[in-house]
């Protein structure tokens, strides 16, 4: 087995880095250079032969609206049908020539720093878990990030704050809020559960209480989540005071790609189907679109707003909820993971599919009662968003979760959670 660094606060001295891009032309074409040696670089293809059998296996190994197969009976659910699934995966989307030059650095003691910008295609693919090997998964021997769209990281408008100089502004939490009109067991219900002072997440909040650190301040920490006050009008007053990072834990609607709008995902917060907006309201209910953080009120207002100016979105942004990084599988990603970027976020982790929640995995999958992997997910993504180095530490969480994968093999640590979260980078 491949040994890991613990986590630290600072970043690996020296880390090569290569970026990896893809392009959709039928084919797959993946291009890849070392910043460090541009003379390092190569050129894979994949046929569209060799790529549709493979996305499809992807496909039907994860979570959809019906839980159930991907949580018994889907590739993600034992570890010999994953390792199958990751090794399927690799062999497609690895190209040998970086294959090799990752484990020459390997032999050395090196790990690099892969950040790869994915094609529509191929944006739900866990990069993190292709299996190079059956003993080495690519998040051993390589930290990986995803890159932002380079139109939006380099737009002239866009606002930058950088992680060092706002560190020590609070953190704005936005968890579970109650979706008017829909209740706990509902569609746009809880996605966490009744919650108690014991749980992870609640002893997180009152971490950051008792520092002085959370926002909306709370005597108690259960006071934290299914608030009915949260909603697109507070949130902006809040970041507007200053914060350093944004974490969500709650429901996302993402556009389906067919669409190729984008900039209709939704975020649902407490907002009521009066609030104005872009998104048409659902119930007694109007979702926050990323078309909002986008134009602000531009066109809904006659003295309008910019979305920046309205939401000035923090350095580091967690948007733990069902497909938030849906924008990547669009031609043109204008959705809530890139306008977190747009808004100024220099670090978005999202999901690429849908999450089971933990109620799901003692239901459907016959968890342990004291299994709450969502719940362990929402702490480890909040504590590596703390570090100096974000995408080291969400590769140090990913590796501690892929070894006791590894080790014990029931569901609760399968990848069907936990490899669903990308870190997408611009720094």
């Amino acid at each position: 087995m491949v040994k890991t660094e613990p986590v630290t606060d600072r970043p690996p001295v020296d880390r090569p880095t290569a970026l990896v891009r893809m392009a959709d032309a039928g084919d797959l074409y993946i291009s890849w250079r070392w910043t460090h040696d541009l003379s390092a670089r190569g050129i894979g293809l994949v046929p569209a032969a060799q790529l549709a059998p493979a996305l499809a296996a992807l496909e039907d190994a994860l979570p959809g609206e019906d839980l159930g197969p991907a949580l018994t009976t889907g590739a993600l659910a034992s570890y010999e049908s994953e390792l199958a699934l990751a090794e399927t995966l690799s062999r497609t989307f690895l190209p040998y020539g970086l294959a090799k030059q990752l484990y020459e650095l390997y032999r050395r003691g090196v790990r690099p720093h892969l950040r790869i910008q994915p094609s529509p295609r191929v944006a739900q693919v866990p990069w993190e878990l292709l299996a190079p090997d059956p003993g080495v998964r690519l998040v051993e021997i390589a930290d990986i990030s995803l890159l932002a769209p380079v139109s939006i990281v380099r737009a002239p408008a866009r606002p930058t704050r950088p992680w060092a100089a706002t560190r020590h502004l609070p953190v704005v939490g936005v968890l579970d809020p109650r979706v008017p009109g829909f209740r706990a067991d509902s569609a746009l219900g809880s996605v966490l559960g009744r919650m108690r002072a014991d749980a992870p997440v609640a002893r997180m909040v009152g971490r950051y209480a008792a520092e002085g650190r959370w926002w909306p301040a709370v005597a108690d920490p259960v006071e934290a989540f299914r608030r009915t006050d949260l909603d697109r009008d507070r949130l902006g007053a809040a970041l507007r005071e200053g914060a350093s990072r944004l974490l969500y834990v709650g429901h996302v609607t993402a556009a389906a790609p067919t669409s190729g709008q984008s900039e209709n995902a939704q975020l649902h917060l407490a907002c009521t189907a009066e609030t104005a907006g872009f998104a048409d309201p659902v119930r007694a209910h109007r979702p926050l679109s990323a078309k909002d953080l986008l134009l602000g009120t531009h066109g809904l207002a006659g003295d309008p707003e910019a979305g920046g100016t309205r939401w000035p979105i923090p350095s580091r942004v967690a948007l733990i909820a069902c497909e938030s990084g849906g924008d990547l599988r669009f031609g043109e990603a204008l959705g809530l993971a890139t306008a977190m970027i747009h808004g100024g976020a220099e670090t978005v982790t999202a999901g690429r599919w849908t999450l089971p929640t933990d109620l799901a995995f003692h239901r459907l999958a016959d968890a342990g009662p004291s299994a709450r992997p969502l719940q362990d997910a929402v702490c480890a993504i909040d504590a590596a968003h703390e570090r100096d180095d974000a995408v080291l530490a969400h590769g140090d969480w990913q590796r501690e979760r892929l070894a006791a994968w590894r080790e014990l093999r029931t569901v609760e640590h399968s990848p069907v959670l936990w490899g669903a979260f990308a870190t997408i980078s611009t720094v």
